[in-house]
């Protein structure tokens, strides 16, 4: 099951990122509805609509855009090429409207990561290798995956943005939490203030 989760995630980021042909918002959204689906015929999510949780994801949210907001202008400045890169991660979606983006990123691909990565995924890690140690394989294989683009800042983002939201499933365990801060983050960062 674990196995088969890993195989399935590892083939669509690789169509998503290895294909050249079709969009890449139909590409990844195809993907992350995959990996959904396959972790909600195993394992029903345990989601609790709480006020609190929502504004620790929101929050959550605002500090990983203020992370990424602060880590483009300081790779800028150290990373040889590192400007051309994150406009290559802005340009995969190009000529789409930000508006069905927002949508796709806010109302799809944000919870339904969250659904397979930290919910299903790092939590059957955890259980099986315990907690840091599952948090650190979940973290390693959403990296691992963002490979498939082979562009070193967007891999370096999935590093940062992994980790983020790896300690914060492991502090919280609230999906609710991952789901508000994944949703608000990629929408806010691809559809409506980009950092590049």
């Amino acid at each position: 099951m674990i196995w088969g989760a890993i195989l399935l995630a590892s083939a669509c980021w690789a169509i998503t990122f290895g294909w050249s042909g079709g969009n890449f918002w139909v590409k990844i959204g195809l993907s992350v509805v995959a990996v959904s689906f396959y972790s909600l015929f195993w394992q029903r999510p345990r989601i609790s609509f709480r006020l609190h949780s929502f504004l620790y994801g929101l929050l959550s949210a605002a500090a990983l855009y203020l992370i990424f907001f602060l880590g483009n202008k300081i790779a800028a400045q150290i990373l040889p090429g590192a400007k051309t890169q994150v406009n290559a991660i802005y340009s995969l979606g190009a000529g789409v409207s930000k508006i069905p983006v927002f949508l796709l990123l806010f109302f799809i691909t944000g919870p339904g990561e969250e659904i397979f990565w930290r919910g299903f995924l790092q939590e059957r890690l955890m259980t099986a290798w315990g907690n840091l140690s599952g948090c650190l394989m979940t973290i390693a294989l959403y990296c691992g995956v963002h490979v498939f683009s082979r562009n070193p800042v967007l891999i370096l983002a999935s590093l940062v943005a992994g980790t983020f939201w790896g300690l914060l499933y492991l502090w919280r365990k609230d999906l609710l939490v991952q789901i508000t801060s994944h949703s608000f983050w990629s929408a806010v960062i691809f559809a409506v203030a980009p950092v590049q």
